[in-house]
C-alpha cells in the first residue's frame, strides 16, 4: 500500500475512525512497481473493472462486519484521485454508505467496457451526501465538469441534493499528496477539517 495513503488511514483512525484502505489493485498488479503515475494509470488502474472494485468494497464491509469491532451502520466512504471517483460511485452503488467525501475524483469520462459509468450519472442513486474537494487549477479535472456535477446534483437523488462541492482557486490536481509537488498545505488542511465535519454531520461517528 502507498504511504499516503497508510498515513490517511492513521490519521482517521487517529479522529476515532476505523479505517481501511483494501488493496483494489492487486489482481492487476503491484503499483509500487511502476515508476511513474502515467505508467501506473496505463498498466494497472485503468485495466481495474468498476465491477470488481464494487464487489471488493462489498467484501471490505462484510469483513468489517464480521470482524465486530466497528459500527457498520455508521459508514462513510472516502477516496483520492481514482478514489475520489470510486467514493462517488460506491456510494451509489451501497445503500448503507451514510457519506463519501471524494477528493478530487474524475467525474466526467469517456466510457469504457470496464468503467462504464460516471459518477455524474449516478446523481440519481446517491445513497449518502458527497462532499467533493476539487482544485481550480487542476489540469486533469476541468472545471466545466465540477460545474456540470454541481448542476447535475441538484436534480439528482436527495442525497445528491444534499452534496456539496467545493472548489479550490488556483489549486492543483492531488492538492492533498504531501510527497508530491502538487501538495498545498492550506488547501489539504482545510479539506481535511471538512472532511471531518461532513461525516460528524451526517452520521459517520
Amino acid at each position: 500500500m502507498h504511504v499516503h495513503i497508510a498515513d490517511m488511514c492513521r490519521r482517521f483512525a487517529k479522529a476515532g475512525y476505523y479505517a481501511i484502505a483494501p488493496e483494489l489493485y492487486f489482481r492487476q498488479g503491484d503499483p509500487q512497481e511502476k515508476a511513474d503515475i502515467p505508467t501506473l494509470i496505463k498498466d494497472i488502474v485503468s485495466r481495474v473493472p468498476d465491477a470488481q472494485v464494487m464487489n471488493d468494497l462489498d467484501s471490505t464491509v462484510a469483513f468489517v462486519k464480521a470482524e465486530g469491532k466497528a459500527d457498520s451502520s455508521k459508514l462513510g466512504i472516502t477516496g483520492f484521485c481514482w478514489g475520489g471517483r470510486i467514493a462517488w460511485m460506491y456510494d451509489a452503488h451501497n445503500p448503507a454508505v451514510k457519506a463519501g467525501v471524494a477528493w478530487y475524483g474524475p467525474l466526467v469520462r469517456p466510457a469504457t467496457p470496464l468503467s462504464p459509468t460516471n459518477p455524474i450519472d449516478m446523481v440519481g442513486k446517491l445513497n449518502g451526501p458527497v462532499q467533493g474537494l476539487y482544485g481550480g487549477a487542476d489540469t486533469d479535472i476541468s472545471n466545466e465538469s465540477v460545474e456540470q456535477m454541481r448542476t447535475a446534483l441538484k436534480t439528482g437523488s436527495p442525497a445528491a441534493q444534499k452534496s456539496q462541492i467545493k472548489l479550490y482557486p488556483d489549486t492543483p490536481h492531488a492538492f492533498n499528496a504531501d510527497y508530491r509537488p502538487s501538495y498545498r498545505k492550506e488547501a489539504a488542511d482545510d479539506g481535511w477539517k471538512l472532511c471531518l465535519a461532513w461525516f460528524k454531520a451526517n452520521g459517520v461517528t
